[in-house]
């Protein structure tokens, strides 16, 4: 529900902080609330985890943080203070290379993640942990515009005349456009 949340820390505490912004305090369960500081503004990427007898919000700082919690609690048996915990206790990249390198010792350091449950997120998460999923490659885009021109009812052969001629830096929308214009000359 909410993406972040850019507000003045007004309070820390051992497992919360709490973020004001226009005079709302948002209670913000963070993995280490001592990286921040009193009466400082911080942009705080944000998840809502909604059960039937709980409502909590989880504070980030870093987008990559966010992404990482979300994959862990993904894993069959990782809850989101399990989750926390391990971002708690180590930086994304060292956690990142843990499961990649198939480290579960590393990841046993963490409190509440056993044996099994190391190898499970070993098991799951293993190649999968690409934070460069958000940037859209000039190919990707090109993709894209083609996707769209067949859905308008254009030929393969009709898009792979006027593909080659645009600009895979620009937007979709005007990629879309360009070839849209060439189309009909």
């Amino acid at each position: 529900m909410y993406g972040y949340i850019k507000g003045i820390v007004t309070k820390i505490t051992p497992k919360y902080i709490i973020c004001e912004t226009n005079n709302i305090g948002y209670l913000l369960i963070v993995g280490n609330p001592y990286n921040f500081k009193l009466n400082t503004e911080y942009k705080i990427y944000t998840y809502q985890y909604v059960r039937e007898d709980v409502i909590e919000l989880y504070g980030f700082s870093t987008e990559e943080e966010k992404e990482l919690f979300l994959k862990l609690i993904s894993v069959n048996g990782i809850g989101p203070k399990s989750a926390l915990s391990i971002l708690a206790s180590g930086s994304v990249k060292e956690i990142v290379q843990a499961i990649e390198n198939r480290n579960d010792a590393y990841l046993r350091k963490f409190p509440g993640i056993g044996t099994k449950a190391s190898q499970q997120i070993i098991l799951d998460l293993r190649g999968k942990l690409s934070f460069t999923d958000s940037v859209v490659t000039p190919n990707s885009k090109l993709e894209d515009v083609e996707a769209a021109l067949l859905a308008l009812g254009y030929s393969k052969k009709e898009i792979e005349k006027v593909l080659p001629k645009l600009d895979p830096n620009s937007d979709e929308a005007t990629l879309v456009k360009i070839a849209l214009q060439r189309m009909v000359q």
